[in-house]
């Protein structure tokens, strides 16, 4: 099966989406699937406002249209809301062709951050268009159980769970001495945007080290604000799993993430989790001995340190990259059987002919004539008797 996946976050793009879609290609082809990406990278690109590091497509259904005829895919999912994705959208409606989709990003949560206007204007008016725009598909994909429950009480059709994984093979413990700074050392990783509430970590009195990884258009502002937080910027691969084993406590101060694979990242490494009891965390930890949820993130971060490392490593072993591509490639392949099926159906029903009344009244009386002659035989043959 050969999938087309159409998403306006890619590389180079750093964050959960693309870390998702990059593992679920690479688990998918060792299960005989191939999944081909239609990005950024594809068209002319503009930066978006207040994200420079991201770029918008400047493009439309035409555009895309011939990239789907070029690649001529078995399915198409379309992982999100931006340019790409809607004209997309808009092609599928119009061929009439089959796609799912997935919900990674609490839009609404984040308008109501970053714009001046009463928050049911800005929640209402983003879940309405939201709703739309997923509910043209054959399946909306989900992280979590919480995530899932919430869309499905909006409105949402057709919910399904997908939960994510981690490379446990890069994310391992190590060494701790590779970062020479005062102990116990809290980290935190992430883009460094309003909606991810990282000056609540930073404005705690903890002792030691805060630690920071990540870029985005908060970083000047916090790293003036909070001088003693040391900054390392943007890390990958080895660099960055080096750093998770480092740590004494990963710091999650978002409130509004639908899962945040970073939890799952440092787990891996052995490192607990302090966080708020928010839907995410709570999700992926739940009652677990791994990390601490509190209101009181310093109380959080502080108890954290007591948890054993073994047991975190233990934990995120349970949820591997090639268990989520598996229930991705599932969820797809039901979405468009059903949907074909549905349309064979509907061609059949239609090729069809309606009875004619003529015709039905016709063989009606031809039978009762030949149930009465059946029976006048049998008299007749009763009284020769």
């Amino acid at each position: 099966m050969k999938i087309l996946v159409a998403t306006d976050a890619w590389h180079p793009q750093v964050n959960g989406v693309v870390r998702t879609l990059g593992h679920t290609a690479r688990e998918a082809a060792a299960m005989g699937a191939t999944i081909e990406f239609l990005a950024p990278g594809e068209f002319r690109t503009l930066p978006m406002p207040s994200y420079p590091e991201i770029r918008l497509a400047l493009t439309g259904p035409g555009a895309v249209e011939r990239k789907l005829d070029k690649i001529a895919p078995d399915a198409i999912h379309i992982a999100t809301e931006g340019p790409i994705g809607h004209a997309m959208r808009r092609v599928c409606i119009r061929r009439g062709l089959p796609f799912t989709t997935s919900f990674h990003t609490l839009f609404p949560d984040y308008l109501a951050e970053r714009l001046p206007l009463p928050e049911r204007w800005t929640r209402e008016a983003t879940w309405a268009w939201l709703r739309r725009f997923h509910g043209a598909g054959a399946a909306v994909m989900a992280a979590t159980p919480t995530l899932a429950a919430e869309l499905s009480s909006r409105g949402f059709k057709n919910v399904k769970l997908w939960p994510r994984g981690v490379d446990a093979e890069l994310f391992r413990p190590r060494e701790k001495s590779m970062i020479d700074l005062p102990r116990p050392i809290f980290l935190t990783v992430g883009r460094l945007a309003v909606e991810k509430n990282v000056e609540a970590f930073l404005a705690l009195d903890l002792p030691g080290t805060k630690l920071v990884v990540g870029d985005g258009p908060a970083r000047a502002g916090l790293a003036r604000q909070y001088p003693k937080a040391v900054f390392l910027g943007t890390k990958q691969g080895e660099a960055l799993a080096e750093i998770y084993a480092a740590a004494d406590a990963f710091v999650f101060p978002s409130l509004t993430d639908t899962f945040g694979l970073v939890l799952l990242e440092a787990l891996a490494s052995g490192v607990p989790v302090a966080a708020f009891p928010a839907a995410a965390p709570r999700d992926v930890i739940g009652e677990a001995p791994v990390g601490r949820l509190d209101d009181d993130l310093q109380r959080a971060c502080l108890e954290a340190l007591e948890c054993s490392r073994e047991e975190c490593r233990a934990f995120a072993l349970k949820m591997t990259w090639e268990e989520s591509a598996r229930i991705f490639l599932d969820h797809v392949a039901q979405a468009n059987q059903v949907v074909r099926t549905r349309r064979i159906w509907l061609k059949r029903r239609r090729r069809t002919p309606k009875p004619d009344n003529d015709a039905v009244n016709g063989v009606a009386s031809e039978f009762v004539l030949t149930e009465q002659n059946a029976r006048a035989s049998s008299s007749a043959r009763s009284r020769t008797r």
